[in-house]
């Protein structure tokens, strides 16, 4: 059974200043499991992790990680904006794009950031924009299926990212030759994988790759960036991964293939988003109304403008019913049956359906797990909707606005009347 990371008497005292809906984070949490994540690659003098911005692109979120050391990862203009105010440059900034307007290339020059090229095409428009740096880096796409003990995990070779075993060839000859002097390679092959077996399988790939790079094009290859897919246990049966145990079968990969070529010394980082955060983070909701017809509903304050990935994908969010009248329910037999709806005009704004859970009243809190990262960030404003705020709890529990919700003034800002 999943637990919520914060008590139902907080929430009330919360939600006393700040009404319902808004997203919720766990300072605690966060800061143990960025921890947890140096401890489990120590065993490499240059690891980093390179928070991947698009999950939860909030500026005190990110500040809170670059204290424990942790740089980022921007794949757009407005992400390297915010990261540049949060106080991130140079070497903390990898700049991941594809189909990358020039403009983004500029900029992420400005920064010094590490460019992670996505095309062999992309070399060319460096090229000419900016010069070609120092150290840059490229995306592999090994293409067809990608496997971990006979099991597909998802299928690169359907994936608009990368470029092919070939093209990384020329890509690192090309760039050789117009002065860079550092490579890194960078592969993200599978997305959620909650399987200890998915970085170091990763990784083997990625380190023959490198031998094969240096002996055939002799590049000084510095890092191998793993990229993000370590995923989350959405559901409540599952196991999560056990970052300690991946951290040490990348250890012996890189050993195994690595150190016999004479590679040991090369960094390794990580692009994590949904590892970072996602359990750190809830969706707070309040239930508003109640409907009895063919099915039993129960209405929130919240809608897929606030939380789009059961709408979008049908993914599972586990739901806690936390409390009536300042009872905590979250005990209570689930033995009602709802679809857990929003507000806006699509049937598929729904946070859950048949789902089996607590009775539920009006005026109820709920808290949707696990959205701490791909959760407000992933919100628009069909319906007019407005995306709701952002709330830090502390470790010493206070609480703190970080983000404060949309307002129509917000909305119609951009119109021309």
């Amino acid at each position: 059974m999943k637990k919520t990371f914060v008590t139902l008497s907080k929430l009330q005292e919360i939600t006393e200043r700040h009404p319902t809906p808004f997203h919720l984070y766990d300072e605690r949490g966060i800061e143990e499991n960025a921890e947890r994540l140096k401890a489990a690659f120590s065993w490499n003098a240059g690891f980093r992790e390179y928070f991947a911005v698009k999950a939860t692109p909030t500026p005190a979120i990110l500040k809170l990680l670059q204290k424990h050391g942790c740089g980022v990862d921007c794949a757009s203009m407005t992400e390297l904006i915010m990261s540049e105010k949060c106080g991130f440059k140079g070497g903390d900034v990898m700049f991941s794009s594809n189909d990358t307007p020039d403009e983004e290339f500029v900029k992420a020059a400005q920064l010094g950031a590490i460019i992670n090229l996505d095309d062999v095409t992309h070399i060319a428009a460096l090229r000419s924009l900016t010069g070609i740096p120092k150290k840059i880096c490229c995306r592999f796409n090994p293409g067809g299926a990608f496997e971990i003990a006979n099991k597909i995990m998802d299928n690169p070779g359907d994936a608009k990212y990368g470029m092919t075993r070939e093209q990384i060839f020329e890509a690192f000859r090309e760039l050789k030759a117009l002065g860079a002097e550092e490579f890194g390679l960078h592969a993200f092959l599978a997305s959620n994988t909650v399987s200890n077996d998915y970085y170091p399988v990763l990784a083997a790939q990625l380190f023959r790759l490198a031998v094969d790079l240096k002996r055939a094009v002799g590049a000084n290859i510095t890092f191998i960036n793993l990229s993000g897919g370590v995923g989350v246990p959405y559901l409540p049966e599952q196991q999560p991964n056990d970052i300690m145990v991946i951290g040490e079968g990348v250890r012996r990969v890189y050993e195994e293939i690595l150190g016999p070529a004479g590679m040991d010394d090369i960094a390794i980082f990580t692009e994590m988003g949904r590892f970072m955060l996602a359990p750190y983070g809830c969706l707070v909701t309040r239930a508003i109304r109640e409907k009895h017809i063919y099915k039993e509903y129960i209405g929130v304050d919240a809608c897929a403008c606030d939380l789009m990935r059961p709408a979008l994908y049908g993914a599972y969010h586990h739901i806690t019913v936390m409390g009536r009248d300042g009872i905590d329910k979250s005990g209570a037999p689930a033995d009602h049956t709802y679809d857990v709806t929003g507000s806006l005009c699509e049937n598929n704004d729904k946070f859950a359906v048949d789902r089996a859970l607590p009775k539920i009243d009006v005026g109820d809190l709920l808290v949707i797990h696990d959205t701490g990262a791909h959760g407000r960030s992933m919100g628009y404003n069909y319906n007019g909707k407005l995306r709701s705020g952002e709330i830090l709890l502390r470790a010493d529990g206070s609480f703190e606005l970080i983000r404060r919700a949309e307002t129509a003034e917000d909305y119609f800002a951009t119109v021309v009347w």
